[in-house]
């Protein structure tokens, strides 16, 4: 279980920091072919860091907000916010806001700038078709998402997937509106200049690409480490391997989800139980389900559920 949270954390850090510098190389392409130089990096720096202070501040309630969550306390829902309240103890964080969304379909996920405002959101469906021990789980995970800091993780990627986007996008109106000056300047010079237009080129169209590819990645990474922390947390890593099991087997729709708030939960609502295979994993924000569980039963059976 130990070697398991090594793991995740030493490959989200290394997936993030290969982000950052896609980010720096997409806004050194921006500059040269744009002909702005060095201040092309300056302009993708700040605005990674404007579209990240706004997220920061204002991403959880959007999310709620998007999901119809309806905040609740012990006198509306005491099992839901016991169970939360027990396990953060058990966590040594503060209690997370405890929100429910009217849907039948099993799911749920942590949103928050850090511990000392994060919230749980649980579907209503989730509360009536899981036992004690399943609850436990998913709460559990999600305490993980909370006191790991995926969250801020989460909007930092999406943060910087969004600045490549933007920024290959303004290359390409610049490139067409501009008449392709530096295209034309670089391949009449030819040599070095030429050469460095190909690579802002290919920067240009494979950087959305790979930023999509590097956010999906470290999404998996996170789930997989908030299996395992949540696995630690309840000594049970069983509860959250039935409870996952449940989850992506149910067949009612979740209808408050939607493309911008898919990654957030702790199973996809868009994909069936398998997941993507080959190359459309690259794109799929969860794990597949089944890998997941192999490893949570890998746990118990190795002790975790002692």
């Amino acid at each position: 279980m130990y070697d398991q949270i090594s793991s995740n954390k030493t490959k989200s850090v290394l997936l993030v920091g290969f982000f950052v510098l896609l980010v720096v190389a997409v806004g050194w392409a921006f500059g040269y072919v744009t002909d702005m130089g060095p201040a092309g990096l300056v302009l993708a720096l700040g605005l990674s860091f404007f579209m990240a202070w706004g997220s920061y501040w204002y991403s959880d309630r959007i999310v709620l907000g998007m999901s119809h969550a309806r905040p609740v306390n012990k006198q509306t829902e005491p099992y839901l916010v016991n169970t939360i309240e027990g396990l953060s103890i058990a966590a040594g964080i503060p209690v997370p806001k405890a929100y429910i969304i009217e849907d039948v379909a099993p799911n749920a996920f942590a949103t928050g700038r850090n511990p000392e405002n994060a919230a749980i959101a649980v579907t209503r469906g989730l509360l009536e078709k899981m036992n004690r021990l399943e609850l436990e789980g998913v709460v559990a995970h999600e305490l993980a998402h909370v006191k790991n800091y995926d969250t801020l993780v989460q909007t930092l990627a999406a943060v910087m997937a969004g600045t490549v986007v933007l920024l290959a996008d303004w290359m390409l109106r610049a490139m067409w509106w501009g008449g392709g000056g530096r295209r034309n300047r670089d391949s009449d010079s030819g040599g070095a200049g030429g050469i460095l237009m190909i690579v802002g080129l290919l920067l240009m169209v494979l950087a959305p690409l790979f930023a999509a590819i590097i956010q999906m990645a470290i999404s998996r990474k996170r789930e997989y480490l908030a299996d395992a922390n949540g696995a630690l947390l309840t000594r049970y890593p069983q509860g959250l391997a039935d409870a996952l099991r449940k989850i992506a087997s149910d067949p009612a729709p979740l209808r408050a989800a939607n493309k911008a708030t898919e990654s957030m939960y702790i199973y996809n609502p868009l994909k069936d139980i398998k997941g993507g295979r080959g190359l459309n994993s690259l794109f799929d924000t969860h794990p597949p389900i089944e890998d997941r569980v192999r490893r949570l039963e890998t746990m118990a059976s190795a002790g975790g559920g002692a």
